[in-house]
């Protein structure tokens, strides 16, 4: 019923991008990446495990909504049952862009599935999510320097899950997150002969986690009620073609709740590689 529901409301966001159709083109991306490890919001998924993504963005017409399709799945066996899908519904948009308090937000729901765990049964571990990410691109006075602020919804599909009311654990999947995050373009002289200038994308974020797990936390629960981890990275873009763009990135995270990752730093590689149009 739920993912009736979901494509329902996406068919009806495309019929709204094709009646504005005027305003803007069909465009978005096509994405595949490989990840040395799956880190989501702190939690190893996979076990130190590499994975891959592949994902589908849209953005419909210039009319602020989009959608999202991404799937995560572990590189190794064992991880069946953690195979999941990510189905998004998206708006964004921005106020007061000439003023120093300038912001750019988008409000979206997610649902999860996990394929091999029927939804209509008690072993099911798909979960729903509503968050809203704020960011201030003229607030501080160093040029490029941008503050984001994330904060999610999360809770079960299914309230007589095991992720529902029937947790091993006694509790439920139902949480919330704070995600407080600072992005800079640092522009260093190129690497390749052909590029001048290369653009690093710092990036680094703060977690309070409130009670969110990607699976609910199974048996032992959900995540404790604390600051949770905090993460360093960077990345940057090699065009290869006027559509295609090849994305190294590098990142490594300070855990400081045994909840989340048993109090283990992480360090990570991803190698992403888009299709834009």
């Amino acid at each position: 019923m739920k993912k009736g529901i979901l494509f329902t409301t996406v068919v009806l966001l495309s019929a709204v991008g094709f009646a504005q159709a005027q305003e803007g083109e069909l465009h978005g991306y096509i994405d595949l990446t490989w990840q040395s490890k799956y880190i989501w919001r702190g939690f190893d998924v996979y076990a130190d495990k590499s994975a891959i993504q592949p994902s589908l963005n849209l953005d419909l017409y210039g009319t602020g909504f989009g959608v999202d399709i991404a799937m995560h799945r572990a590189n190794s066996s064992g991880f069946e049952n953690s195979e999941r899908w990510d189905y998004t519904i998206f708006y964004r948009n921005a106020v007061c862009k000439d003023e120093t308090y300038a912001t750019n937000y988008m409000i979206g729901y997610r649902y999860y599935n996990y394929p091999d765990n029927s939804s209509h049964t008690r072993s099911s571990i798909d979960l729903q999510e509503f968050h809203m990410v704020f960011s201030w691109p003229n607030i501080l006075p160093v040029k490029g320097l941008v503050p984001t602020y994330c904060l999610v919804k999360l809770w079960p599909s299914n309230s007589g899950t095991i992720v529902g009311s029937r947790s091993p654990s006694g509790g439920t999947a139902s949480g919330w997150a704070h995600i407080f995050m600072l992005d800079y373009p640092l522009t260093v002289p190129g690497f390749l002969p052909e590029t001048p200038e290369q653009v690093l994308n710092l990036h680094s974020e703060l977690v309070y986690n409130d009670g969110v797990a990607p699976d609910g936390g199974g048996a032992r629960g959900p995540a404790d009620h604390d600051w949770s981890n905090a993460v360093l990275g960077v990345s940057t873009d090699f065009e290869l073609s006027k559509n295609f763009v090849f994305t190294p990135g590098l990142f490594y995270q300070v855990t400081m709740d045994s909840s989340v990752n048993d109090d283990k730093d992480e360090t990570w590689l991803t190698l992403g590689f888009k299709y834009k149009f």
